[in-house]
């Protein structure tokens, strides 16, 4: 277990507009406004298009992360996340699950972790910046290379 007092920051209500990219404007806005880490208790989404993780396969190592991707459209979304800095590149990294419903199949659900994802119609979230202490997402080579949260 890992845990750690945390100090916010600033928080910020953001909403991405229709046709965005949803990972780059988060980006770019944390970029802006020199939002190094912190987290999103919640956000709701329209999404033309989005990949989350997923597979109709069957897996070889049912322990193993899965990181291939199922493709959705018409959606719906509630999610959440982290954000944190790769401390190797230097680059946010933000950590973002969802649950999605297809509007097209009886809002038919899927819950994983976000890989990309077009804006449609509106995306409102806050963001909570915190300022202590350093959040890093390093990755752990005997956890099958999975980057995890860990508090500097």
């Amino acid at each position: 277990m890992r845990g750690h007092e945390l100090n916010m920051g600033r928080s910020f209500g953001l909403v991405l507009e229709h046709g965005e990219d949803f990972f780059d404007s988060l980006t770019q806005f944390c970029a802006d406004h020199n939002i190094r880490q912190g987290y999103i208790p919640m956000f709701i989404a329209g999404f033309s298009e989005a990949e989350i993780v997923g597979t109709c396969g069957k897996l070889d190592d049912p322990h193993a992360p899965v990181w291939s991707a199922v493709h959705l459209t018409g959606v719906e979304a509630l999610g959440g996340g982290t954000l944190a800095h790769d401390p190797t590149d230097h680059q946010l990294r933000p950590h973002i699950h969802v649950t999605a419903g297809l509007k097209a199949h009886s809002a038919t659900g899927h819950t994983s972790h976000l890989l990309s994802a077009k804006v449609q119609f509106l995306t409102e979230m806050l963001i909570i910046e915190v300022t202590h202490p350093q959040m890093q997402r390093r990755r752990h080579p005997d956890l099958y290379d999975v980057p995890l949260l860990h508090f500097a």
